[in-house]
């Protein structure tokens, strides 16, 4: 039987206070948000931001993406209404201090007409990708910056 050759870590990746599985020296780290079929107390849906390294899944934080009740409006073309972040591909911000919070810019690599949208710390979402605790929120900035997280894909 052969042995494995497995990649040297070159860091662990910390979320709300629990290291995670190493990220490997040619590792290519992506961040996803995905909807779940939970809820929070008031009704509105968990979104999930994951980063991960190739398969293998590396932490994650909870989020919310919009008010239950703007789950299924228009995501691409109507700004302003509430929904959540449309599918797609998104440049990812320098984490960056916004009066008492921090924002993610994120700027669509698609054609739409929403706008200002970013991560930051707020509940409930209203269209951005709101992080309901500020210290989930300063641990997934801290791996943007570590890691140097450039993209976000929105699958759901």
């Amino acid at each position: 039987m052969g042995s494995m050759i497995l990649p040297k870590p070159i860091g662990f990746v910390v979320a709300l206070g629990i290291a995670l599985l190493p990220i490997s020296a040619h590792a290519a780290p992506m961040l996803t948000l995905e909807r779940t079929n939970e809820t929070y107390g008031n009704g509105d849906p968990i979104w999930l931001l994951k980063l991960s390294d190739g398969s293998k899944p590396l932490a994650r934080w909870q989020a919310a993406a919009g008010a239950s009740n703007r789950q299924r409006l228009d995501r691409r073309w109507s700004p302003g209404n509430g929904a959540p972040l449309p599918p797609g591909t998104y440049r990812l911000g320098s984490p960056e201090p916004l009066g008492k919070d921090l924002w993610i810019d994120l700027q669509p690599q698609f054609a739409t007409s929403r706008s200002a949208l970013g991560i930051h710390n707020c509940f409930p979402g209203v269209g951005c990708i709101c992080i309901p605790d500020r210290q989930a929120l300063n641990s997934l900035a801290a791996a943007i910056r570590r890691w140097q997280i450039k993209s976000l894909k929105v699958i759901d």
